[in-house]
């Protein structure tokens, strides 16, 4: 077992449960007599570079345990996509500081710059252990039955949507919700855990692993509205065509991209907006409304899942577990053992890096436009307690005097 100092960094988007395993690494790496110190990188892999390091080794315990339970990145984040050259440039900082341990917490780009950084690592004959800590509210790492972040994120989406649906049953007319997801429709396919009654909403989810037409959108909307009276849709950002073009493209004349030359999905409302006229100015429908669940959905205070907390905190401690006693770099993988039990195991950098997962066939259902049972089954468990129950009064109407028959 190598002496040296641990670096903990966060990467990517913050989640609600982020901090539980950055504090899970510092609380475990804390136990071990051979590390010497444990520092954390403020703001990712860019403090790394710019050596912009915190002693985590002179914070206290107790304080830990109270930015565990805070939402969001407690050491900052970052959206820098490091290539070779950079990585390369993170590898000079951590052996400068005599690194031993390096943990990454992040999703997709995170573990493929963990990946970079081993190989550089083993290349100079260095001893650095890297393991890469799960994290995204996407749920799209490959080789994970979910990743921590999501649960929490997912019981947002779930009670949102409930309360849109109340709303909605209310004062009638038709609600669009646009939920975070690229590539992965995990998230907006949670709006479904919120329904109670088979008239309830979401009547319609729309997923980027299914083709989009808009012409079948409103199709599917005119039908359901002239079913319900009312409808209620839950719409993935990453919505697209059958070449695979974001719809987003077909209703703006100008989009705007990301650093990564991306279509900016993300922190706009445009594409809530855009369908929303579709509705109005092809069905005539009056009454319609849209909102997009951006960042609240991320770490939303008061909305986090017990469970989602309990398994972050693992996945952090189980990261330098098998830092300390196994032989390997990795990524740590959540996988389901029962219902409802999980295990950890340490897979491949290389089975994770640079790969999505998107939803399984057997989740989405056949007319594409809602989930199945078995999806309700797999999510229901890691939304944790205490979930708020939707309730409405029986009709039990009174008989009319003045205009019977009406």
């Amino acid at each position: 077992m190598p002496r040296g100092k641990v670096l903990v960094a966060q990467g990517g988007g913050p989640t609600a449960v982020i901090n539980q395993s950055m504090a899970g690494v510092v609380l475990e790496a804390r136990k071990f007599r051979n590390v010497e110190l444990v520092y954390g990188a403020y703001h990712g892999v860019s403090g790394i570079v710019n050596e912009e390091f915190l002693d985590l080794t002179q914070e206290t315990s107790h304080n830990l345990e109270m930015v565990a339970n805070t939402p969001s990145s407690a050491l900052g984040s970052t959206r820098d996509k490091p290539d070779l050259k950079y990585c390369q440039e993170i590898f000079k900082v951590l052996k400068a500081h005599d690194i031993g341990y390096f943990f990454y917490i992040g999703g997709n780009d995170s573990s493929d710059t963990v990946r970079i950084v081993s190989e550089e690592a083993r290349r100079a004959d260095y001893p650095l252990r890297c393991i890469h800590i799960p994290k995204t509210i996407d749920n799209d790492l490959v080789g994970n039955d979910h990743t921590p972040g999501f649960p929490s994120a997912a019981r947002f989406v779930a009670q949102a949507f409930m309360g849109a649906n109340l709303d909605n049953a209310a004062l009638t007319g038709v609600y669009l919700g646009v939920v975070m997801g690229r590539h992965a429709g995990f998230l907006t396919a949670a709006a479904a855990l919120g329904k109670k009654f088979p008239d309830d909403g979401p009547h319609l989810i729309y997923l980027p692993e299914r083709t989009f037409s808009v012409d079948k959108f409103l199709a599917d909307v005119k039908t359901t509205y002239e079913k319900y009276g009312r409808c209620v849709i839950a719409a993935s950002e990453g919505i697209h065509d059958s070449k695979g073009t974001p719809i987003i493209t077909q209703l703006m004349s100008q989009v705007e991209r990301d650093a990564h030359g991306n279509v900016q999905l993300s922190g706009t409302g445009a594409l809530a907006d855009l369908l929303c006229d579709e509705i109005k100015n092809k069905l005539g429908i009056k009454r319609v409304r849209g909102d997009t669940f951006g960042y609240l959905q991320r770490s939303f205070m008061g909305c986090v899942s017990d469970v989602d907390q309990r398994e972050a905190r693992e996945v952090g401690e189980k990261a330098v577990q098998y830092a300390m006693w196994g032989d390997r770099d990795g990524s740590v993988a959540i996988k389901r053992t029962g219902f409802y039990s999980v295990d950890y195991q340490l897979v491949p950098l290389e089975s994770v890096a640079g790969k999505t997962r998107v939803m399984e066939n057997e989740f989405i259902t056949d007319s594409g436009t809602d989930v199945t049972d078995a999806f309700r089954m797999y999510l229901r468990p890691l939304l944790g307690s205490g979930l708020p129950d939707a309730y409405r009064l029986r009709l039990n109407k009174v008989a009319k005097i003045l205009n019977p028959g009406k």
